[in-house]
């Protein structure tokens, strides 16, 4: 059997999902972490699965989230339904159960947070809502694996036993009771030919649903025959269409809430929460201090933490290379094999692998201001701003995952309701920087701004926002005319981070880290050590500026050279930049023979300061790497848009490059 985990936004969906599977999807405290569905085997139970579908609030087509969802539901018909509530917001959360209950599939109702309700003085009698909503109820804490084993027995009962939901009817006599009934029998022979819900069906034509009335295939007639009920329940309660609705369901919640639910004080954890916005979100203080909390997170990660871990790395990593290099030669391998391994395996792979800890300490400071909340309070201060761009608040989530990786950012785009914004915020993404950009801003800001690393970083994140916000102000007059949707986002207290939560965010990064390291920059650094190894006859070449790689590197040097780096190593490295990031410093250290502790000096005889800012800026800003790419031309469903992503992002690129080396000539 076949699940599906629905409800609202930050209810504690994906945690659920974790306790029910035993899986480990990352969780987060702000809305918009499920973009896509996940499936997942029930741990407990044998051939049960659960499927956790993104957070939505109704389902009206409003919205991709909504449209996943939806889509799910109608075509692949689950077995069940588990609709996970947060019971410390039990109306709101209510309204979507409503529409759910339509569907007419079996459903268990998990109240969760029951652990916040009780502490906080509140208390809801499951019972008695189990009856008035005519399926089980069953009281849960995610969080604290609670109650779910009671959940899993109720959901596999319900739908082992194909038992529907018992009420379905939410509206008492009068204008909307009328019309949804008559609408109801019009077209119940064609909800039932296509195995949908006649109620549902109904409530769907009520809120002119086009996509549900176009696969009821219904006549010119019979729609007439609707719209004249529609009209005259329009007239007669004085509501249109869609707040008829709304007041029909809210109403028969009140009265369930009433019977069932004893509320709760105002919880330590908001009062705590409205005490930190006062300073976290005031007017004048919300966006120095958001700049104040980055500028320390990358002070601490590239200056105190983790570059003194990054250095102990790379020192242990050059003294593994030295006895390994010690031991090829002592052995007596053929000299192109230990170059193979030593110049570029063990060159490339490893001056990556030094990285690592960088990467691990950014990401720690980043999880836990995302699970304590912070996060959200980021998007709601940044939507005025971003609506002078043509842009919501919503569309900084996105941006800010594209700080982690561009990939998960464009798919979180998903959450955009407006196609319009939906589409602009993709092509500003890839501006923001990614994690793996970081290996290049390391080496190159200890190499040429020694001491200055943290602000080399803050200047470089801060000028990629920067290129961001020109480039929406150019597309909101030109290609994306139009203004931004309405921003609604639920801003949830302040959590202390989650331990596990944290750990996991930590091990994700990690993990792809090294896979990147031992997949596409392993590859990587072999073909560059090939090319770089061998000229056009395949003979052994003693100097690599007759190499393979130095012809292809000379063709493409020239283009570079206005921006100051008119070495063919360069430019070959920043080709392989579009296979991963990361790709760039590896490529380096093979094409010079450098370890990664030396390889800081050795850029001084290829860059001076004032070009080095101009390969930085370039780097930030130029094409993202192939995944990225893959990414963008699925969620634009077009491989001509993605192209143009590519050419727009280099010559942006080169044109930054550029200014910056130019304007530097001025003052060095």
């Amino acid at each position: 059997m076949i699940f599906a985990l629905a409800g609202n936004q930050n209810c504690g969906k994906t945690t659920l999902f974790n306790q029910l599977t035993g899986a480990n999807q990352h969780v987060g405290n702000f809305p918009g972490v499920t973009v896509d569905q996940k499936m997942g085997e029930i741990r407990s139970t044998k051939n049960c699965s659960v499927v956790d579908l993104p957070g939505i609030y109704s389902i009206r087509p409003y919205t991709n989230e909504e449209i996943v969802t939806r889509d799910f539901i109608l075509n692949e018909k689950p077995d069940g339904i588990i609709n996970i509530v947060d019971a410390t917001n039990i109306e709101r959360n209510l309204y979507l159960t409503l529409q759910l209950l339509e569907m007419h599939i079996p459903m268990v109702l998990a109240l969760n947070m029951m652990d916040e309700v009780r502490g906080n003085g509140g208390s809801i009698d499951y019972r008695q809502m189990s009856q008035e909503l005519g399926i089980p109820v069953i009281p849960i804490s995610a969080a604290k694996d609670e109650g779910i084993e009671d959940l899993i027995a109720a959901i596999v009962e319900v739908a082992g036993k194909k038992i529907p939901p018992k009420v379905m009817d939410f509206c008492e006599q009068g204008p909307v009771h009328r019309c949804i009934h008559a609408v109801s029998h019009q077209v119940e022979d064609h909800a039932v030919n296509i195995g949908m819900s006649p109620r549902f069906a109904a409530t769907k034509i009520v809120e002119n649903d086009t996509d549900i009335i176009e696969r009821l295939a219904l006549s010119e007639n019979e729609l007439e025959m609707m719209e004249h009920s529609i009209a005259e329940m329009e007239k007669d309660c004085g509501l249109d269409r869609n707040a008829a609705l709304a007041d029909m369901r809210y109403t028969f919640i009140e009265k369930v809430c009433q019977k069932t639910v004893k509320k709760c004080q105002e919880s330590r954890e908001h009062i705590r929460s409205v005490k930190i916005d006062g300073v976290l979100t005031n007017k004048y203080l919300a966006i120095p201090m958001f700049l104040l909390i980055m500028f320390l997170i990358f002070w601490l990660t590239f200056h105190v933490v983790g570059a003194a871990l990054s250095d102990w790395l790379a020192v242990g990593i050059d003294a593994f290379t030295a006895v390994c290099d010690r031991g090829l030669t002592a052995y007596g391998l053929n000299p192109v094999v230990h170059s193979l391994l030593i110049d570029g395996v063990f060159a490339g792979v490893g001056s990556v692998l030094s990285f690592l800890p960088i990467i691990v300490v950014l990401f720690f400071f980043l999880s836990i201001l995302e699970d304590s909340g912070y996060m959200a309070r980021v998007a709601f201060v940044m939507d005025k701003p971003l609506r002078k761009i043509g842009l919501s608040g919503r569309s900084f989530v996105p941006m800010l995952i594209g700080f982690g990786c561009t990939v998960p950012a464009v798919m979180a785009t998903r959450t955009l309701s407006s196609e319009r914004d939906r589409k602009m915020t993709i092509m500003l993404t890839p501006y923001m920087s990614c994690s793996a950009k970081i290996p290049i801003y390391a080496v190159f800001a200890a190499a040429f701004f020694p001491g200055n690393e943290a602000v080399v970083m803050i200047l470089l994140y801060t000028a990629g926002i920067v290129v961001g916000i020109l480039s929406a102000l150019v597309l909101n007059h030109t290609a994306f005319r139009g203004n931004p949707i309405p921003f609604v986002m639920e801003l949830p207290n302040y959590r202390f981070p989650s331990a596990k939560s944290v750990g996991q965010l930590i091990w994700d990064k990690a993990k792809d880290f090294l896979e990147r390291a031992f997949t596409i920059i392993f590859v990587a650094t072999i073909v560059i050590w090939f090319l770089q190894t061998f000229d056009l006859k395949l003979n052994v070449v003693t100097d690599s500026e007759k190499s393979l790689l130095a012809l292809v590197g000379q063709w493409i040097a020239p283009l570079f050279g206005p921006l100051g780096f008119s070495d063919w190593r360069v430019s070959t490295a920043l080709i392989t930049g579009f296979t991963a990031k990361e790709a760039v410093v590896s490529t380096l250290s093979v094409l010079t023979g450098t370890a990664t502790a030396n390889l800081s000096r050795v850029l001084g005889s290829m860059f001076t300061g004032r070009s080095a800012a101009s390969f930085l800026v370039f780097t930030l800003l130029y094409t993202p790497c192939v995944a990225a790419i893959a990414a963008v031309k699925r969620e634009m469903g077009s491989g001509m848009r993605a192209f143009l992503v590519v050419v727009l992002q280099c010559a942006v690129a080169w044109l930054m490059a550029f200014a910056v080396y130019q304007i530097g000539g001025i003052f060095f």
